[in-house]
């Protein structure tokens, strides 16, 4: 029985990929095989020795202590692309609240008194305050293109907008995906000094807080729109609210509220509502719900932030999941040791990413406890599973 910790409300949806009959998941319970986590911090909190994998059933781990985890050989997974279309329809939203000046239209609107006649005559002496542009033939520049970049650039082609992309690490998956005429940008400064709308899809990193500076906004075109439903920090507010009051910026619209922006004219702030639809929050947590399980009972690893994608197909034996640190002979030693124990390699694969190395091993007979105890033994081991023959059944050594 594999025992879940939720730190969150994890969707039904997700928990339900988990079997009962194998699984106990609740919020408060000793000694969890696993987490399953939303937004809840986890850098201050003590998680438990017999924790295996935390999964964040979202796309961003900000806050997981990703780097205490690995040391520990905790698998950290997330759910990216599960929350991509939500996301891609609150861009598209944001650059046509900012394209119409439908936000303050709205409070325009709203603030209008008395009766009927009145109110018609006032709409038509003010509606001319809130002309807009339209978005075909207009620029798109998209930041980051991961499963959600992509969405919003093919979704601004299909609206007929001219659409520039900027990711030097872009996956040959995200590649395909990607409409054939979304042009490449050399940089960033390229693509801010050609964009009329600038969308952000990239994790808060040193290199990625205040990407959009003083510096950046002074060389985009006159008018230009940024849009941020990536992560606070990325664009100096500062520094828009400067170009905005300047008449530099035309408009920006961003997940982050704060009593800089909220109150601003020309800023549009929304709650964090990226991902917050009913659909989203299912998808994240059936992906991460499912990669937990797999890892847990077979030890492939799908969508983990720390350690490499490996997938072994069960083709009988009893099988071991082995974590070490990226370090010579490591295999040699772990095979030498099941030689030691008298077991045969049935199967196995190796994969590394960075300093880390994952170890999937199925051998002809069920594993001693002392072999297990030799293996975690190996300088630089830093976790060893026993995965039985079927589903897992852990007889890791203390």
């Amino acid at each position: 029985m594999f025992k879940i910790q939720t730190l969150n409300n994890i969707s039904v949806a997700g928990l339900n990929r988990l079997p009962r009959e194998s699984y106990e998941i609740a919020s408060e319970l000793g000694h969890p095989d696993a987490i399953l986590v939303r937004s809840a911090k986890m850098h201050d909190m003590t998680i438990p020795d017999t924790v295996k994998a935390i999964g964040r059933a979202g796309a961003g781990v900000n806050n997981i202590p990703v780097a205490d985890m690995s040391a520990r050989g905790i698998a950290v997974f997330n759910a990216p692309g599960a929350n991509a279309n939500a996301v891609k329809e609150l861009v598209l939203a944001g650059m046509l609240i900012a394209a119409r000046n439908i936000a303050e239209a709205a409070r325009f609107a709203r603030a209008l008194e008395g009766d009927d006649a009145a109110i018609n005559k006032a709409v038509e002496a003010g509606k001319k305050q809130f002309v807009g542009m339209e978005l075909p033939g207009r620029t798109l520049g998209v930041i980051g293109l991961g499963a959600i970049g992509v969405q919003v650039a093919n979704a601004a082609r299909a609206l007929g907008m001219k659409v520039i992309g900027f990711d030097p690490s872009i996956t040959v998956r995200a590649a395909w995906k990607l409409q054939s005429d979304v042009e490449a940008a050399l940089s960033v400064d390229d693509l801010v000094a050609r964009a009329d709308f600038i969308s952000f899809h990239v994790p808060l990193t040193d290199q990625t807080r205040h990407m959009i500076n003083a510096e950046r906004i002074a060389n985009m075109p006159d008018g230009a729109v940024l849009l941020n439903f990536s992560r606070s920090g990325i664009i100096d507010d500062d520094a828009a609210v400067t170009a905005l009051d300047a008449g530099k910026l035309y408009a920006y619209v961003c997940d982050f509220p704060s009593n800089l922006l909220k109150d601003h004219p020309r800023v549009v702030t929304l709650p964090h509502l990226g991902a917050s639809t009913r659909e989203a929050e299912d998808n994240c947590a059936i992906m991460v719900a499912e990669q937990v399980r797999a890892y847990l009972e077979d030890g492939n690893i799908t969508n983990a932030v720390n350690f490499p994608d490996i997938m072994l197909p069960r083709q009988g034996g009893y099988r071991m999941a082995v974590v070490n640190r990226n370090v010579p002979n490591m295999v040699g030693q772990i095979s030498t040791d099941l030689a030691e124990g008298g077991l045969n390699i049935i199967d196995m694969l190796n994969r590394s990413r960075g300093d880390l190395a994952v170890t999937l091993i199925d051998v002809d007979g069920p594993c001693p406890q002392q072999t297990l105890r030799d293996i975690a033994g190996i300088e630089g081991v830093l976790s060893v599973r026993y995965l039985g023959n079927g589903a897992a059944a852990d007889g890791a050594p203390a």
